[in-house]
């Protein structure tokens, strides 16, 4: 088994936001968020000799905590316990919520940041990026986090999808993962119990702290104090606390990285100058739709690497700024993610659940914020200043659901499928695909009626070097607050068009390198 990082070893300094008091830490950086671009960023600024402090909103839960039970897992180690939706409940959102944030839940995908999305954001946002400059940063994290694509043949899951596209001809490949010698247990999303998924838990994060990081755990980014372009002090609140008292912590810089819905809405809490009003706007999903299908054989979809064959097939075939793109993967299906999903109940539910082990799943993730039609949603304070995201579905949007849900029923039945189901409620079970197209194109495109989620939440602090289109810079620095970085996923102009925790790893090291630069010399 790889070995644990031992939380703690002695020289460590990590602490509880209900142990602390106002200035009870002396920092030069404070670093709000401990996920991909937030422990990166720590990292990267505490071998420079930065003295950094890391604040998590989220437990501190490691190896020992995980028992692969998908009930704690969401309880302990998601936003909202699992239950964050947008606003209308129309799209089910699946974010960390831990130290670690969403890398110690994810499924280990790890994709470069497509030449198609960079070439755009630079072209239409202004946005200091191409594909050989951030070549370097992705093959530098790359290296740190073990990822390379699955070498151990899929899991029969991912194996129907790799069959449904050769029958048919579509272009398909093995995943890039962020594992070192993995078990091939099929419970990532719930946090690994091997150390295998190199997440920030146990890489960035322990290199952080023996540089001298300190980490706080179960505090609560409420608001920063500022004045005159800078900001003064951070307010924490304790999450797991009966008290209402909270406590300022002071630094030379602060670093914003609580994800793309905590982020802007962290800023927006502040009442951070906004003059082109582009706070929170902007923020996008891949919203993703599924397909279930039954086979005679065992798919057994909860064993094995959770994802390793993808589909890019209809990704760019409509080209950047055509119709909606998307790309196919696969999710695991374990026991309550698939009650909820499948959409039914009672002895309908019960018949699919005995016949789980033979149930397959495609889903398909569409790459929202590239067409003038395609403007994603807002975060917005509710009235007690937590943040809800308003996404509407559009009818560009159901545009690309539905020639998805065709997709994938059309490469299921290629595999071998007995009967498709596309996850929409007022779908049935079709025993061909000729049965199958007919009766996708007459499914009402309605919200609540299509199952819709994402794991994926990016932009609401576009980065732009043009203030009048972006929050911040395209290296995370806030346009009219000076001491201000923000360096995470929030940064992103519109969605990447692939899982995006590889592009917020390369980007954060590419960012945090130049703010070392500039904070130490």
């Amino acid at each position: 088994m790889p070995q644990q990082p031992p939380w703690q070893q002695p020289h460590w300094q990590v602490f509880d936001a209900r142990e602390l008091h106002s200035d009870s830490l002396k920092s030069d950086v404070i670093v709000i968020g401990s996920g991909a671009g937030g422990a990166v960023t720590a990292n990267v600024l505490a071998q420079s000799g930065l003295k950094v402090t890391l604040i998590e909103e989220g437990s501190l839960k490691t190896s020992a905590d995980f028992q692969m039970e998908e009930l704690p897992a969401y309880r302990d180690l998601y936003q909202d316990s699992g239950s964050r939706m947008t606003e209308d409940g129309a799209i089910h959102i699946f974010q960390g919520k831990a130290v670690g944030g969403t890398t110690l839940v994810n499924w280990t995908s790890s994709f470069r940041t497509p030449k198609q999305t960079l070439d755009h954001w630079h072209q239409e946002w202004d946005f200091d990026a191409n594909a050989q400059a951030m070549q370097i940063y992705f093959e530098r994290m790359e290296k740190r986090l073990n990822i390379s694509p699955w070498r151990v043949p899929p899991n029969a899951n991912n194996d129907v999808l790799k069959r449904g596209c050769e029958v048919l001809s579509l272009k398909h490949d093995v995943i890039p993962r962020n594992v070192q010698a993995c078990w091939n247990l099929g419970y990532c999303g719930m946090g690994c119990p091997t150390n295998a998924k190199q997440s920030m838990l146990v890489t960035e994060i322990p290199q952080a702290l023996d540089k001298g990081a300190t980490l706080v755990t179960n505090g609560q980014a409420v608001a920063f104090t500022h004045k005159n372009g800078l900001i003064q002090s951070l307010v924490v609140k304790p999450t797991h606390s009966s008290s209402t008292s909270s406590i300022h912590l002071s630094a030379q810089h602060y670093v914003v990285a609580g994800g793309a819905i905590n982020s802007p809405a962290l800023l927006l809490r502040s009442h951070f100058p906004d003059p082109y009003q582009r706070l929170g706007k902007r923020t996008f999903l891949h919203p993703v739709n599924a397909s279930a299908a039954l086979f005679n054989e065992r798919i057994d979809a909860f064993y094995g690497a959770p994802q390793s064959i993808y589909s890019d097939a209809f990704q760019w075939q409509m080209g950047t700024t055509g119709p909606v793109g998307f790309k196919l993967e696969v999710p695991p299906i374990h026991p309550a993610l698939a009650a909820q999903m499948l959409g039914v109940h009672g002895d309908t539910l019960q018949a699919y659940m005995k016949r789980l082990p033979h149930i397959h799943a495609c889903i398909a993730l569409l790459r929202d914020g590239f067409h003038e039609e395609s403007l994603g949603g807002e975060v917005r304070l509710r009235d007690d200043l937590t943040p809800g995201l308003h996404y509407p579905v559009t009818e560009y949007l159901w545009e690309g659901f539905n020639r998805a849900y065709l997709a994938m029923a059309e490469i299921q039945f290629a595999a071998g499928a007995s009967a498709v189901m596309p996850l929409h409620h007022d779908a049935g079970q079709y025993w061909n695909w000729s049965q199958a197209k007919e009766a996708i194109k007459q499914l009402p495109q309605r919200i609540h009626r299509a199952r819709l989620l994402s794991a994926h939440v990016m932009g609401g602090c576009t980065a732009s070097q043009d203030p009048r289109k972006g929050v911040v810079d395209s290296y995370g620095q806030h346009h009219q607050i000076r001491n201000c970085h923000v360096i995470d996923g929030s940064l992103f102009p519109t969605s990447v068009g692939a899982n995006p925790q590889l592009s917020i790893y390369a980007f954060a090291l590419r960012n945090a390198e130049r703010l070392a630069h500039q904070l130490t010399s």
